[in-house]
């Protein structure tokens, strides 16, 4: 089993029998071995490159979690729990793994030597156990109750938009004020066209013209720097901005729903100590509002 983890991991049989320390004819022999046990094809291999066929593929996974939970075991066993070691991978959205944690992962890096970290980003929400993912950073509700989740933060969300907008379209004071306005809107997102606002006189909730939509966060972020409208954003994702002013919050008086902050774990199995490392690791580097 975990010849061929390496096999696939490495992308060749030469490059596995060196890691592990063998020779080829070993590996080409443990794999064929293997294939002839499942009575099924595992790897298919062209004049350039090696490929998993579905059914290797399918194995695969469930073989490197197998040898990372016994590895797991043994470290536990031994007392090791520091000596972190293998891979890990972990799960977010493009901008704000830029903006809050790629500037700092150096830190975690350098207290795990032997750790190599491989960061899936995507805005859209990815399949855990489909992409072998051991922690996942999401921001919203959630709507699959059957995960694993620890929530990590909350934070404000806030209407933004640019200084030059403001003053080419005039500052809303209440939200009915926003029907005279853009909406860039973020599609990932549970909030879209409807905005609902609280307020000490009474609930608010209004639908904006929308011009221009994103399935990133990152094309909200430069059309609202940009001018071309007013956005619904978490602070944390116009952070930089809101302290620079090239960004500026409007309706402060008026309250959105609050953004979570969530760690997620592939359903069915324990966190690793790896993957609870990195969130322990996270949420001391992170503002938790």
């Amino acid at each position: 089993m975990e010849v061929f983890v390496r096999v696939v991991e490495t992308g060749s049989f030469s490059a596995a029998a060196r890691d592990l320390r063998i020779g080829q004819p070993n590996v080409s022999k443990l794999i064929a071995a293997l294939e002839e046990r499942l009575q099924v094809r595992l790897l298919v291999r062209t004049t350039r490159q090696l490929h998993t066929t579905e059914a290797g593929q399918a194995f695969y996974e469930r073989a490197r979690r197998t040898l990372e939970e016994a590895h797991e075991a043994e470290t536990a066993a031994r007392g090791l729990g520091k000596g972190l070691d293998g891979r890990l991978r972990v799960s977010a959205p493009v901008t704000f793994a830029r903006l809050h944690i790629i500037p700092k992962i150096g830190e975690f890096l350098a207290a795990h030597p032997d750790l190599r970290v491989d960061f899936v980003l995507d805005d859209r929400f990815v399949d855990l156990m489909g992409e072998n993912i051991d922690v996942a950073l999401r921001g919203g509700e959630l709507a699959d109750s059957s995960l694993t989740a620890r929530k990590l933060a909350t934070c404000p969300r806030l209407v933004v938009a640019s200084p030059a907008y403001l003053a080419l379209m005039g500052t809303p004071s209440t939200p009915t004020a926003l029907l005279e306005h853009t909406a860039l809107v973020y599609t990932q997102g549970l909030i879209a066209e409807e905005w609902r606002f609280q307020h000490a006189s009474g609930d608010a909730s209004v639908r904006i013209p929308t011009r221009l939509s994103f399935s990133a966060a990152e094309g909200v972020r430069e059309a609202v720097i940009a001018g071309l409208g007013l956005a619904i954003s978490p602070r944390w994702l116009m952070q930089p901005e809101l302290e620079s002013g090239c960004v500026v919050a409007v309706l402060a008086d008026w309250k959105l729903p609050n953004a979570d902050l969530w760690a997620l774990f592939p359903t069915g199995r324990l966190p690793t100590a790896k993957a609870r490392a990195f969130v322990s690791w996270f949420e001391a580097t992170f503002p938790k509002t």
